[in-house]
């Protein structure tokens, strides 16, 4: 008798996920993004594989999205929780196609927008933010003279 073999194409899990014109197949979460992720996010995941686990589900389900058109280093998870995050090629990494994979690496998460008003346009948030602080500096100069 002889042996049947089927191929099964499309029955796999894709290596990686696209958001934007990049191909994510890594993530990484910084020390910065752990303490802020716990103080902003939620308090009782502590450690970096559940974070890192739960960013990987969002971005497979189509949750994270870029907060502005053109950028590509800021980012909203269910259109509320706001995030930093930037990407390095893989070298020697290449998908089907030829095409190279990226690790995304997450920098920070700001908070999200339904409990701090100010991330809503952050933009203008850090237009003050600047402002503000350079307005303390000069005044502590004055003082010192």
């Amino acid at each position: 008798m002889r042996d049947e073999v089927k191929e099964r194409w499309g029955t796999y899990e894709a290596s990686h996920v696209l958001l934007g014109d990049k191909r994510v197949t890594d993530i990484v979460i910084t020390n910065h993004a752990k303490v802020r992720y716990h103080d902003r996010i939620d308090r009782s995941s502590k450690d970096y594989n559940n974070i890192a686990t739960w960013a990987w589900e969002c971005l497979k389900q189509g949750r994270i999205k870029p907060y502005y058109r053109k950028e590509e280093d800021v980012y909203l998870i269910d259109d509320d929780l706001v995030m930093v995050a930037e990407f390095a090629e893989i070298p020697d990494k290449v998908d089907s196609m030829g095409r190279t994979l990226h690790r995304m690496i997450v920098v920070t998460f700001l908070g999200r927008m339904s409990e701090t008003i100010e991330l809503r346009d952050l933009k203008s948030y850090y237009s003050w933010l600047r402002h503000s602080r350079r307005m303390t500096l000069m005044k502590n100069t004055r003082k010192r003279r």
